[in-house]
């Protein structure tokens, strides 16, 4: 089939993207990546370099306690499939290039892509590339600035053709805020909580708080999953319990949990219906 494939080591993208912008490597809370516009931005490449139609973008990423809502916005999204690997004790994404590997493969082997896009450094997934090449697909490779020094350089030589985003590129689609500026606005925006308040308004308090700090990209599609499975991504879950010891000073008993749980579902609801009017 006459159709190009993206393959996006979401790992690597964030690193040396967060690099490339902001001069160091962020944790992922730092880095905020506008989802059509980074679907957009792979498709025009991949389309550009291989004169062929997008067959899909892969987006691969470890996850620890599975999908977070950035996941979950990511998979919503029209042309991309999202694939997990897991982060280990060390905070190391495992299973990851495996995954790249497993689907170059399988996709070459049945003819579904002529050309595909690999976004990764990994040595590892030179295996993946030789396989993929000898069933006759040509594989772009593509870093980030200076791709030079963050991919390996067996990798760079296995690929048909190299190519490398710029700060220029990056900036399209990501943004990213040094942990000095959010340490402010946490303390800024922080409840408060004081001796005399009862539990039910500073839970309200943290829930609203919780609710503000998801990104505008994420709120619909985390909004969605949340009404239609009863659950929240446990990654988010987890933080929202954690803000509420702290606001408490103690843990929660099953009442304060599953009120807190609804309120931040009622304040990411009201995010969600403000931005109405604007996607009209």
């Amino acid at each position: 089939m006459d159709r190009v494939a993206v393959f996006v080591d979401a790992g690597y993208l964030f690193a040396q993207g967060a690099t490339a912008l902001c001069g160091e490597k962020l944790t992922r809370g730092n880095v905020t990546l506008d989802y059509e516009s980074v679907k957009a931005a792979l498709r025009t490449f991949a389309e550009q370099v291989s004169s062929l139609q997008l067959l899909r973008i892969y987006w691969y990423d470890g996850a620890s306690q599975g999908p977070t809502a950035q996941h979950i916005a990511l998979a919503g999204q029209a042309d991309v499939k999202v694939r997990l690997g897991f982060v280990n004790s060390l905070g190391k994404q495992k299973g990851v290039d495996s995954l790249i590997m497993t689907d170059m493969i399988t996709l070459a082997r049945n003819r579904a892509m002529a050309e595909c896009v690999l976004l990764s450094g990994d040595e590892d997934l030179r295996v993946g590339v030789q396989q993929a090449q000898e069933h006759g697909v040509r594989v772009h490779l593509l870093g980030v600035k200076p791709a030079g020094s963050n991919q390996s350089i067996f990798l760079r030589q296995e690929a048909d053709a190299t190519h490398e985003w710029d700060e220029s590129d990056l900036s399209a689609f990501m943004t990213c805020n040094r942990p000095a500026d959010l340490d402010g606005q946490a303390e800024a925006s922080a409840p408060d909580v004081s001796a005399s308040a009862d539990a039910s308004g500073a839970l309200d308090r943290v829930a609203q708080q919780a609710a503000d700090e998801v990104p505008a990209a994420e709120i619909e599609a985390l909004v969605s999953s949340i009404q239609d499975t009863g659950q929240r991504p446990r990654s988010v879950d987890a933080q929202l319990l954690a803000m509420s010891r702290s606001a408490l000073g103690r843990s929660l008993n099953p009442l304060e949990k599953a009120e807190v749980r609804k309120a931040f579902l009622r304040a990411l609801a009201a995010r969600s219906i403000e931005q109405s009017p604007a996607r009209d």
